[in-house]
């Protein structure tokens, strides 16, 4: 057991998932929601990170102007120096020659209160980003709760709206029904209630759509998200931002909160920005434009390892 196990009390195992439900929550990683207090995320740099065919929006990149990797990894700088302003404390995980998406750091696997899931990517071209996944958090002496086995599941379409309740995206394409029925008897045995999310491929994850920025508060793409979607949160108390569909279609609405009214956005995404701070939130804006060329955000390259209630 090395020193990070010792502390935390949770040594490493490739799962720990009890099959029966009511897995022990980790001592010292995970959390109950994505809108606590974030003390520790994952990212991993761009430094072998090529613009790709990854979904209809890095396609249309690629044919009318393809991402400028060397701008598109000092913006991944800047982002690290946004968590960092914040007292977040930023893991790197080993950038590898053979993965050119691996900064997507949300999708190879996504933490839970039991330790991360590890999903199974769509592109082929990305799976080997999970075993990355898995020899880091040994690393980090985080032990894994379980690995998707049965189809494909990534983990921007895991998304815990508030504690105990999860917003589960299946979009066909990179999520599929069977990925997701998996992930979803899993948490539903631990008693977390679970909403599935079906949506047209074209949106890639639901985190495109659909992030917590605080306790019941959420930004939404009302023109893209399902209506059944928008009345559940409405339902549970959920005030709602929207977002404008052209905006989310530059990944403005996938941003990172960091708690206590604080999030990191990108900075073309101004009228989520304009409302934010119109409430008082204090926003890192970081200029992302040249990076999400390559097919996704904010939210999509952070995995949020540790937060704490306020």
């Amino acid at each position: 057991m090395n020193a990070q196990n010792d502390i935390a009390g949770d040594a490493f195992s490739l799962k720990r998932r009890d099959p029966n439900g009511g897995t022990k929550p980790l001592a010292k990683w995970g959390f109950r929601n994505e809108t606590d207090v974030l003390t520790d995320v994952l990212l991993c740099k761009p430094t072998y990170g090529r613009h790709l065919a990854t979904s209809s929006l890095s396609k249309k990149y690629l044919r009318e102007n393809p991402a400028n990797m060397d701008v598109a990894r000092k913006q991944h700088d800047e982002l690290i120096k946004a968590y960092e302003s914040f007292g977040v404390k930023v893991h790197l995980a080993p950038p590898q020659p053979d993965l050119p998406m691996q900064h997507y750091t949300r999708d190879s696997s996504v933490m839970t209160p039991w330790g991360p899931i590890i999903t199974a990517m769509a592109q082929w071209w990305r799976r080997g980003e999970n075993y990355a996944a898995i020899r880091h958090y040994e690393t980090l002496g985080i032990p894994i709760y379980d690995m998707v086995t049965a189809g494909t599941f990534e983990g921007g379409d895991f998304n815990v709206i508030e504690d105990g309740v999860l917003l589960l995206g299946c979009g066909g394409a990179r999520t599929q029904d069977e990925g997701a029925d998996q992930v979803r008897g899993w948490v539903e045995k631990e008693g977390w209630e679970v909403r599935m999310a079906y949506f047209d491929e074209y949106y890639v994850h639901i985190d495109l759509m659909v992030v917590p920025i605080a306790h019941k508060l959420t930004a939404v793409c009302i023109e893209c998200t399902e209506p059944g979607i928008i009345q559940w949160l409405k339902d549970k108390g959920h005030e709602l931002i929207h977002v404008p569909f052209q905006d989310t279609m530059t990944l403005g609405c996938n941003f990172m909160s960091l708690g206590k009214d604080r999030v990191v956005a990108p900075k073309s995404s101004q009228t989520l920005i304009k409302q934010l701070k119109a409430r008082g939130f204090e926003v890192a804006e970081v200029e992302m434009a040249e990076l999400s060329k390559t097919g996704g955000g904010i939210h999509c390259m952070a995995q949020a390892l540790r937060r704490v209630p306020a």
